[in-house]
């Protein structure tokens, strides 16, 4: 595509030399990338500015390159190699103007389902991919654990990634003849403009509790980073929306979306009633225009009511019949990581990504729920390195309050002491309940051994996570793979 014709479309401040001549067969943000017919973006990251590798991206032999900070050495530079410069107020929102227009818009060609929310956008998402699947729709997901064009799978690094390669996945997704394409929508990459552009159809709104108050520095910011994602909803698409969520009403008060709510406690479009889970799976009813359904999935716990119920309305306002969408929910495999239960005939263990207060808070108390007493519980997690530290004694009260025994270990220490963040966890701590055991296995290990024949054993944090990420370095460690091996 000629640069000319991708500018046409984009408000810019300056542009320096001859874009008409000059054809785009890449976008990058990686200057290591950048080669002949590629534009590259320089962006302001977490750690690194892109603006310092525009030398780079020029030696690699970019024709374009966008910015957003001026620099007489850099114009210097850009003209005596003969590279277009686009400078431009915001490049965040520049990459997202130009990767749609690159592609093509692909998300105006498929069926774009959206999901937000603190916990549950990965689970909803395999729920609506599988109900999709036995609908015989060929569907995309881009999310947590995976993303998938078709048949195809390629590894995640990022729950949204760049506004590049998202655009990049949902051309494939049209050019592989997808209807419809399932994706989670992170915070970070509302705030961070990488799905600015995309046109969704419908929203699913799961729940919000602190998290990430590392990047957004408050609740209160936190709630307005996912308020972007239902401000930006066209008028006529749907949004399905937790109404028993006391934030919800602040979230969608500027929403102009069609609204749809579910709910266990509080009235709505889809009624939530009468769940029953224990280890084996979770069934409830469903009221839905005046009709009652009996839903059944093999994923356990309260919030998987919530999470399936909250499939079902997207696939309803995607054009699904209901009871399809209902058998879609009972079909639905293990979710990687996501209360995921092994064990022999007594003694189970659980591995689940609950890296939040309330989410460990929600996995205990499901625990606490099916067990009933009659069990002991036992609790093996960290906190991650350079995240939210004011969780980290929270979550140490949390699991003391719902586990008979704990073990604070580490998790991703990332460039933090392991040790560090295990004695913040541990000021939350009030007796002593615990035992701290930094090496991850053997704590866990220590767990499955140490622990009754018949106890339940809760390792939270990781999930479906198959590293640990320690000094910048992440070496293979599988919470399943090593539960598995001692029990």
């Amino acid at each position: 595509m000629l640069l000319s014709k991708l500018l046409n479309n984009i408000a810019v401040i300056q542009v320096i030399g001859k874009p008409e001549l000059v054809e785009i067969k890449h976008i990058t943000l990686d200057s290591r990338n950048a080669g002949q017919k590629s534009i590259f973006i320089a962006i302001q990251g977490f750690k690194l500015d892109g603006h310092k590798f525009i030398n780079q991206a020029v030696s690699n032999m970019a024709a374009a390159v966008v910015m957003d900070k001026d620099d007489a050495e850099i114009d210097q530079l850009l003209k005596t190699n003969n590279v277009v410069k686009i400078l431009v107020k915001d490049s965040r929102k520049a990459l997202a103007k130009i990767a749609d227009l690159y592609y093509g818009s692909p998300s105006k060609k498929l069926n774009l389902i959206g999901i937000t929310g603190t916990k549950g956008k990965t689970t909803t998402s395999y729920y609506i991919k599988n109900i999709l699947d036995n609908a015989d729709r060929l569907s995309g997901v881009i999310g947590t654990n995976k993303n998938i064009i078709g048949n195809i799978e390629i590894p995640s690094k990022l729950t949204t990634p760049e506004a590049n390669v998202v655009n990049e996945y949902l051309s494939q997704m049209v050019k592989k003849n997808c209807s419809d394409c399932v994706m989670e929508v992170s915070s970070h990459s509302l705030v961070l403009s990488r799905v600015d552009e995309l046109d969704f159809n419908v929203g699913v709104f799961t729940n919000i509790a602190s998290d990430h108050l590392d990047f957004h520095s408050s609740f209160e910011n936190y709630l307005e980073a996912k308020k972007i994602f239902f401000d930006n909803m066209k008028s006529d698409s749907v949004i399905v929306y937790n109404a028993d969520d006391p934030n919800a009403e602040k979230l969608l008060k500027d929403c102009a979306a069609k609204k749809i709510s579910y709910a266990l406690n509080t009235k709505a479009d889809l009624r939530i009633k009468d769940v029953k889970f224990d280890l084996s799976g979770t069934k409830f009813l469903l009221e839905y225009n005046k009709n009652t359904y009996e839903v059944s999935t093999k994923l356990i716990g309260l919030f998987n009511a919530y999470n399936s119920t909250a499939s079902i309305g997207a696939a309803i306002y995607s054009n699904i019949n209901i009871n399809d969408a209902v058998n879609g929910i009972a079909s639905t495999p293990q979710v990687p990581g996501r209360f995921e239960v092994l064990g022999n005939k007594n003694k189970k263990v659980i591995i689940d990504y609950s890296h939040t207060a309330d989410s460990l808070k929600q996995a205990l108390i499901s625990i606490r729920h099916i067990v009933n007493k009659s069990q002991p519980v036992y609790t093996v997690f960290g906190c991650g390195g350079d995240r939210d530290k004011t969780k980290r004694p929270v979550m140490g009260s949390i699991a003391e309050e719902y586990s008979d025994y704990t073990y604070i270990t580490s998790d991703n220490p990332r460039t933090e002491d392991p040790y560090q963040i295990i004695k913040e966890i541990e000021n939350g701590m009030k007796t002593k309940s615990y035992k701290i055991i930094e090496d991850r296995e053997l704590a866990i290990k220590s767990a499955i051994g140490q622990s009754e024949d018949n106890a339940v054993i809760l390792i939270a944090g990781k999930g479906h996570e198959t590293y640990q990420e320690i000094n910048g370095v992440r070496n293979h460690f599988s919470d399943k793979e090593i539960a598995e091996r001692y029990l």
